[in-house]
């Protein structure tokens, strides 16, 4: 008999450590087998590139990510006028990245037309109410025309396209585009310029909006598109953040994608407003015009006991200058 069958023969006669071994050998084969199968399931050192699908119609971009062993989901969709509709606009992950194989694709595609909602009536509200109003239906302001008014910063008028927004009008916009308020305004009035360092550009209008200002030039930074506009935040503005602004005035944006920037505008956004107000609070006179004083207060008689008043039945009179206030002493001639 050969000593591998011996030995098994022994291990059978001892029941206990033969069991053991037995199971540790399953364990040792179920280990084996997922190994081997995770390895298939995730391809274990295989890679692949993602290809650049900006640009591309969505059908050529599924194709083109099926080439590659890559799976595309459309995700989100914008309105872009400038491109084509259809196409790829974004894609995450970008172009060049090395993935697995298998790898979802999440991709931006361009609309063919915007959306449309109906304009709500907003005249005879609060200028605040009207433009969350605005805002909840997916428009914004186009621009703030104020006019003389007993109420200040109530809603008079609403346009649209140069045409008036009436309570049973059924007006229908394109989402995102601009209604314009006539707003009224009792006499001369202003407002302070709020301070707008790193706020989006859409955060920013709403604020501007709000405290009765209109948006001016808005200017971006190189590398700032249509796509990535989104994330830039605002760093200078004017006028400066805490100055006042006549209402209807007009505020002009710089945005930047650089987070160093909009910090550094923050904290010297809160320094100008700090530094405005204290200035405010001075009081303040108009040219031209002196500064009143107080009437002079009225003496009283003098009670010096060398000073007679001589008083008749009518008037009082001082006594003669050179009369003498007390009689001659004996010996003494008069003057």
């Amino acid at each position: 008999m050969n000593k591998p069958a011996l030995r098994m023969r022994t291990l059978k006669n001892h029941p206990l450590l033969y069991n053991l071994l037995l199971i540790l050998l399953t364990l040792l084969a179920l280990a084996l087998a997922a190994h081997l199968l995770m390895r298939l399931g995730t391809r274990h050192g295989a890679r692949r590139t993602v290809p650049d699908l900006e640009g591309v119609v969505l059908g050529d971009a599924e194709r083109l990510a099926g080439d590659n062993d890559l799976k595309l989901i459309v995700n989100d969709s914008l309105y872009v006028p400038a491109y084509q509709g259809g196409v790829v606009l974004d894609q995450l992950p970008e172009k060049g990245v090395e993935v697995k194989p298998g790898r979802t694709i999440y991709v931006t595609i361009n609309s063919f037309s915007q959306k449309r909602v109906p304009v709500p009536y907003v005249a005879g509200r609060s200028l605040r109410q009207a433009k969350n109003m605005l805002e909840i239906a997916g428009l914004e302001i186009a621009e703030l025309v104020y006019r003389p008014d007993m109420a200040t910063n109530y809603v008079l008028e609403e346009y649209w396209d140069g045409k008036p927004v009436l309570a049973d009008s059924k007006v229908m916009a394109e989402m995102g585009s601009g209604v314009t308020l006539h707003v009224g305004v009792s006499g001369y009035a202003t407002t302070v310029v709020p301070n707008l360092a790193g706020l989006r550009l859409k955060e920013a209008k709403s604020r501007l909006w709000e405290t009765g200002l209109n948006v001016g030039e808005v200017k971006f930074d190189p590398g700032i598109n249509l796509l990535n506009e989104k994330d830039a935040a605002v760093y200078g503005q004017g006028p400066a953040a805490g100055r006042s602004a006549v209402l209807g005035g007009r505020v002009d944006l710089q945005l930047t994608l650089d987070q160093k920037k909009f910090t550094a505008a923050r904290a010297d956004a809160g320094a100008a407003m700090q530094a405005a107000a204290e200035e405010r609070s001075r009081p303040t006179r108009s040219p031209g015009r002196a500064l009143k004083r107080p009437p002079p207060k009225r003496r009283s008689p003098s009670r010096d006991p060398n000073r007679r008043m001589i008083f008749s039945n009518k008037t009082a009179r001082r006594p003669d200058a050179h009369a003498r206030p007390y009689p001659l002493r004996p010996g003494h001639a008069a003057g």
